[in-house]
């Protein structure tokens, strides 16, 4: 089985009392969330690799990402979740031979925002904070909701996860 490791970092307090076992959380998620793309859908990654891979995760606030949704996508707001990948998965031969362990990239996710969405929603954080994460190791994999087709496969593959959570589909007003 391939290994993916965590790097968590929690930058604001709320989490910890929103969500206690929130490191166990994230490591179930990311379980249940590459085991499924793994049988699943055509990564090379997944399939050939055979170093560590690793994955930052930042708990973070309104204001940090607010600042780097700004900076880096030039969109002066604050967001429930950014990823960050670090490498093209066409030049992924060489990151395998180059290095003992390979580094995915980051995903930041606003306590405040997801907090407001879940309510909003009126679902828990819990299964918000599942479907944010999910949605940030897909992105990390490649996928993307840029076109609708691309949006509609990433949301297939989001709603089967979650469902193998026990968490109910987050897109069904949409359906």
């Amino acid at each position: 089985m391939l290994r993916v490791d965590l790097n968590i970092d929690i930058e604001e307090i709320q989490w910890q009392s929103a969500i206690p076992d929130i490191l166990e959380v994230a490591q179930k998620v990311k379980t249940i969330t590459f085991e499924y793309v793994q049988k699943n859908a055509d990564i090379e990654l997944l399939k050939y690799c055979k170093k560590p891979l690793v994955i930052n995760i930042c708990l973070s606030n309104d204001d940090h990402v607010h600042q780097l949704n700004r900076d880096f996508r030039n969109i002066d707001k604050p967001t429930n979740v950014l990823t960050f990948a670090n490498m093209d998965f066409v030049e992924f031969n060489m990151y395998d031979e180059v290095f003992d362990e390979i580094d995915l990239g980051n995903i930041i996710i606003s306590y405040e925002t997801m907090q407001k969405e879940a309510d909003i929603e009126n679902i828990t954080l819990y299964a918000h904070f599942c479907h944010l994460l999910t949605h940030g190791f897909l992105h990390i994999l490649g996928f993307d909701h840029i076109e609708n087709e691309d949006a509609e496969y990433m949301e297939s593959l989001e709603k089967a996860i979650l469902q193998n959570m026990g968490i109910a589909n987050p897109y069904q007003d949409e359906d």
